[in-house]
């Protein structure tokens, strides 16, 4: 145990090292927010990966592959082409425009584009932010807690608390620079962690052939990839679907798409992308399949995976790490699983802070601020949004000890990507989309997400499809439709020509 400890204490070291380093750099809003716009590819590659994936990759996914097994790769296909649409296809022109636009955050970017006058769209957009992205905090801080007291047997909440308050003291000293830089060396964590624990467990087994016989022993739908034996059923369509569409959230959701306002310029987005998709290659598959030799190792014929690996299997990667490796290797991979986590809480907070102290108090009710005069508030903004998810964390706790990690996860997720997807792609990408259309995009991504979720399953006949489906791609759809919908009912032409000329300046 005093190994686990000292790796621990060594890696929250770091942190703090990163956090003190980074606070030299801070001297504005922008600084704090998007690092002064001048962060090289490997580090914005790597935060834009580690935020992206978080407790679901170590803990969610993993279950999720000893819960279904080979099926969970249509998961690595969706997020592989969500990464790779991102990066290849908008990344360039979303940091060209909020380049043009001088934007720091999303809704300054969204305001610019539409030439908004009335702070409606700043307002809409910074509350679904703040709203969703304190949800998604507080999945993490709940994985948090838990990989506590899978590790090292501590009391959940004790844990939730701890990790809360390291991940809180580095932000507050270093802010978005701080956040950038430790993801970077989280992402090495999390990507080494990641890739040897499945290769070691074969080199442990020793027996390919062998697996698959035991995997279909146990479920001979664990080896199909279509996620049962029938493969053909419309449940199991479904089912493949909602794991694929868990990319969407790739394209546009505001605590990635920082990153590409944060890059230097877009040559370092050139050489980033590469090293975006191999990360995202790598880690998912062998997250996936580090889930598959888990069930294989520690569950019989007949046994239900939650019986043995705990709610949603999530409990899979700490058994097998500490079933293959020794004690000083199970403390590294402690940090790696708590890398995971605080790669994505600490940058999820930045991005609500901002929503809160850069579009609702200078940008509404004080734009007559100094910028280099909000450091401070941004600091106690960030803190204040961080209790508020903690609250919620372990208010969920309490009340609901059946949760899983990974569809408390998704649930934040989906609400982000539904409110804020539809709207990059459109303003990005057709010229006759208008101010109104984002409202009503957003709107109705955030009241679908918790329509489909809570209001749907309660309609007889449809509660195991959507279950199977979940509510991103439903909720996807309906924020393009209306967006679509309202910018055709009140066209700008004057803004369609403006936004053409600069699309064509960028080419």
């Amino acid at each position: 145990m005093l190994t686990k400890y000292i790796i621990l204490g060594i890696y929250f070291l770091i942190l703090f090292f990163i956090g003190i380093m980074a606070s030299k750099q801070v001297k504005g809003l922008k600084d704090f927010y998007v690092g002064g716009k001048r962060l090289g590819y490997w580090v914005v590659a790597f935060s834009a990966r580690a935020t992206g994936e978080s407790a679901w990759l170590l803990l969610g996914l993993t279950g999720m592959g000893a819960m279904v097994g080979f099926s969970a790769l249509w998961v690595v296909l969706g997020e592989f082409l969500g990464v790779c649409i991102a990066w290849f296809v908008m990344a360039k022109r979303f940091k060209y425009l909020t380049d043009k636009y001088e934007s720091i955050t999303i809704p300054d970017y969204l305001m610019s584009r539409f030439g908004a006058t009335a702070h409606t769209l700043r307002i809409i957009a910074a509350t679904c932010l703040a709203v969703f992205v304190v949800i998604y905090v507080s999945a993490q801080i709940d994985a948090t807690g838990k990989a506590f007291t899978s590790f090292l047997d501590w009391n959940y909440y004790t844990g939730a608390l701890v990790g809360f308050l390291i991940v809180v003291a580095y932000i507050f000293i270093g802010g978005f620079v701080a956040v950038a830089w430790s993801d970077l060396f989280q992402g090495l964590l999390m990507l080494a962690g990641l890739v040897l624990l499945p290769i070691t467990t074969l080199f442990f087994l020793g027996d390919g052939p062998g697996i698959i016989a035991g995997l279909t022993a146990i479920d001979p739908a664990l080896t199909s990839i279509w996620g049962n034996t029938d493969g053909g059923s419309l449940l199991s369509f479904c089912g493949i679907l909602g794991f694929l569409m868990i990319g969407l959230g790739f394209l546009g959701s505001p605590q990635i798409f920082v990153r590409f306002i944060s890059i230097k310029d877009e040559e370092e987005i050139v050489k980033g992308r590469w090293v975006a998709l191999i990360f995202t290659l790598f880690t998912c598959v062998s997250a996936v399949f580090i889930g598959i030799l888990g069930r294989y190792l520690f569950t019989k014929v007949g046994q239900e995976p939650t019986a043995v690996l705990g709610t949603g299997a999530e409990n899979v990667l700490i058994m097998l790490v500490e079933h293959v490796f020794p004690p000083i290797i199970v403390g590294i991979y402690i940090a790696v699983v708590l890398a995971a986590i605080m790669s994505t809480i600490d940058s999820l907070l930045v991005v609500a802070s901002s929503a809160v102290a850069r579009d609702f108090y200078q940008q509404i009710y004080r734009p007559d601020i100094k910028e280099e005069n909000l450091g401070g508030l941004s600091r106690w903004v960030t803190i204040l949004m961080a209790v508020t998810a903690l609250g919620i964390a372990l208010s969920v706790a309490y009340f609901n000890e059946q949760r899983t990690i990974f569809w408390f996860v998704i649930f934040g997720w989906s609400g982000i990507a539904a409110t804020f997807c539809p709207v990059t792609i459109l303003s990005l990408f057709w010229k006759g989309y208008t101010e109104k259309g984002a409202i009503a995009s957003m709107i109705t991504g955030f009241i679908c997400v918790p329509f489909f979720k809570f209001v749907v399953p309660q309609i007889a006949g449809l509660a195991p499809y959507i279950e199977k489906l979940d509510v991103l791609l439903p909720s996807f759809l309906m924020s393009m439709l209306a967006g679509y919908i309202v910018s055709k009912m009140n066209p700008n032409k004057e803004l369609e020509q403006q936004f053409e000329n600069e699309v064509m300046k960028m080419k």
